[in-house]
């Protein structure tokens, strides 16, 4: 039986079909960022604020929150009632006058006169008006119109779209929406009571009013939520008003539908609320300065989406105590923002998640965030990969996958040994597996020790190999940390993955030397502090070199400045600039003794300081090295490439 499918727009969440999301460039900012001296936390929460390539961050979404704002508050004013009932009496005042105007009559001469002497104000109209037997038909019927708009509006503002649902107003729908109010306010009571029996007596509530809840809310607190919100929204909204506003409102409420106990019931509704929902926004405001008047109805929307787009902005800033991207209101972020700040807003989150989870940020033992040593190898493969794509468009050079400490196969074999780490010859293992049983009969074990041949390797020479680095003020003053910590990184993987049979230490010297592991040195911070002790690091690579003696010494010096300080003999360091001699001699004193143990001595100069160039020059000549002057850029491709010579030549 053939099957048939149906095809659909997917609602169950995110996009099943959707690329994962890229962690590498995200690790890569990271790395870069802790590069830059940052922490991992901080740089994660830069990565959060800025984003990637294809995901907007947190300050771009919020920038976007700021924008609806900004064009809500400009575009519209809080009026639109107040001018709507003057426009609608004005209309009812001169039909009226018409009709009086054609009767002769004393008493429409008086009713002229009444009407002369109506308050100024909106509100004091109505009033007036609400006791006055009008002779006009018509103006009798606007401002019956007047009074059905005042209670849609105002029942508008607690009760979202009340206002469309009234539009056809009857004395039964009035006594009907009394008599909902009242019992709200009596189930609202009860609840600030805690009753017993609330749950019954909502259920019954719902049952007899549930047509005024569009939201249908399942229980008594999701019904509290609801009202407290539009609620609050409302008073922010005459929060909002000018005082003189404020007063037209309150008086007009009372005609809401010609019954004053709407309106009574109305204010009590929103004390029972208040006190029940204290934590809502009751006391804020907002300026709307545009031209596009609202109703009340609208305006308390408008103050909603105001305070809503509020509290997502309080979310995206992740600035509050256990702060998380978990926290963020998606269904609110997509009404106010569309679906692709939604999917913005997943990626992130699933970008920390994912880094989390697949080990790429661990916690220290301090409760601070740091980069994993898996993390630490994928900004290596990262920095070494750039570093390969410039020598490779420098020299024609192309990727390489040997590794390992063994040589080339030399094509002849020999039985295997205890402690050989040679490859076996599966050929030759196998024959001489199957001649032996020939021999011994099928009884005899498949495979045997001594069945087993090796293929003998060429030996390869291992170096010892250390890399000095200027880690003084003016590294970072002129732009040269990062690329020095890419340059490290490079080096220490391509170490690491490539020729693990070579010993790379990291050292780095200021007023001080001292050895660090690759992860110490990418986090390490640019401080300020005088003093190139070159003199210090040599000490420290002459000591590398001396502990692995089978292994060709390779010395890699990257610095910026000449020798300003030396290390004396109860291990304090002394800077003086201009350089004294003497720090200059016990200098190059490291360098005949780095020389006499056979090591290559590379400096790699950065800048183009004369009296630097001078003195590499006496290092070169009297270490049997080279001077390399790379720009900052090309930095990484120099070492490396340097290394890569040395192991060539040997």
């Amino acid at each position: 039986m053939s099957r048939r499918f149906r095809y659909g727009a997917w609602h169950g969440g995110s996009d099943p079909l959707e690329p994962p999301v890229d962690l590498r460039a995200a690790l890569d900012q990271i790395g870069r960022d802790v590069m830059e001296g940052a922490s991992p936390r901080s740089a994660l929460e830069e990565l959060l604020r800025t984003g990637t390539d294809e995901t907007a961050g947190l300050d771009e979404l919020t920038r976007r929150l700021w924008q609806r704002r900004s064009e809500l508050q400009r575009r519209h004013r809080l009026d639109g009632t107040v001018s709507e009932v003057r426009r609608m009496l004005d209309r009812a005042l001169e039909q009226e006058r018409l009709a009086l105007a054609a009767d002769p009559g004393e008493d429409a001469r008086f009713r002229e006169l009444q009407l002369d002497a109506l308050p100024p104000d909106v509100a004091g109209q109505v009033s007036e008006l609400s006791e006055y037997d009008w002779r006009s038909s018509d103006a009798r019927e606007i401002f019956d119109e007047i009074r059905d708009l005042l209670g849609r509006e105002f029942l508008d503002q607690r009760f979202q779209g009340m206002k469309d649902a009234l539009q056809q107003t009857t004395s039964e729908d009035v006594e009907r929406v009394r008599r909902m109010l009242d019992d709200l306010s009596d189930l609202l009571a009860a609840h600030a009571r805690g009753d017993a029996d609330v749950p019954e007596r909502f259920e019954r509530f719902m049952a007899e009013h549930g047509e005024f809840f569009p939201e249908n809310p399942r229980d008594v607190d999701e019904l509290v939520d609801a009202l407290a919100a539009r609620s609050a929204a409302a008073q922010r909204l005459l929060n909002s008003m000018s005082e003189q506003q404020r007063s037209e409102l309150m008086s007009l409420a009372q005609q809401a539908f010609g019954d004053p106990r709407i309106g009574q019931a109305l204010q009590r509704l929103d004390q029972q609320l208040r006190s029940l929902r204290p934590g809502e926004d009751w006391s804020g405001r907002a300026r709307f300065r545009g031209d596009q008047p609202m109703g009340l109805g609208e305006a308390t929307a408008a103050m909603a989406e105001l305070g809503e787009l509020d509290q997502l902005a309080e979310q995206l800033s992740q600035s509050y105590p256990g702060a998380s991207l978990e926290d963020i209101d998606l269904e609110a972020l997509e009404r106010r923002l569309g679906p692709q700040a939604v999917v913005d807003a997943r990626r992130l989150a699933e970008i920390e998640r994912q880094l989390r989870q697949q080990g790429l940020l661990e916690r220290a033992p301090d409760g601070s965030l740091r980069l994993s040593p898996r993390a630490m190898r994928r900004l290596g493969e990262t920095a070494l990969r750039s570093v390969i794509s410039q020598l490779r468009s420098r020299r024609g050079e192309r990727d390489a996958d040997r590794a390992g400490a063994a040589g080339e196969l030399t094509g002849t074999t020999r039985p295997w040994s205890f402690g050989d780490s040679e490859p076996w010859d599966a050929p030759r293992t196998v024959r001489n597996a199957v001649l032996r049983r020939a021999g011994e009969g099928p009884g005899s074990p498949l495979l045997d020790i001594d069945d087993l041949e090796v293929a003998e390797t060429e030996q390869r020479s291992r170096a010892a190999v250390a890399l000095c680095v200027d880690t003084s003020w003016s590294m970072v003053q002129d732009g040269r940390w990062v690329p020095m910590k890419r340059t490290a990184l490079a080096l220490h993987h391509l170490v690491a993955t490539r020729f693990r049979s070579d010993a790379l230490q990291l050292v780095t010297f200021g007023r001080y030397a001292s050895t660090v592991d690759v992860a110490e040195l990418a986090a390490l911070e640019g401080t300020w502090e005088q003093g190139t002790n070159l003199h210090h690091a040599l000490l420290l690579a002459g000591r590398h070199v001396r502990r692995n003696p089978d292994a060709q010494p390779v010395v890699l010096v990257v610095t910026d400045g000449e020798p300003t300080a030396h290390l004396e003999p109860d291990g304090e360091a002394v800077f003086q600039y201009p350089p004294t001699p003497h720090t200059l001699s016990v200098t190059l004193s490291e360098v005949d003794s780095l020389h006499r143990l056979g090591a290559t001595l590379s400096v790699f100069m950065l800048g183009d300081d004369p009296r630097l160039a001078a003195f590499v020059d006496i290092v070169a000549r009297r270490g049997g090295g080279r001077v390399i002057a790379p720009t900052a850029d090309g930095l990484g491709a120099a070492v490396v490439g340097d290394y890569l010579r040395t192991k060539r030549r040997r």
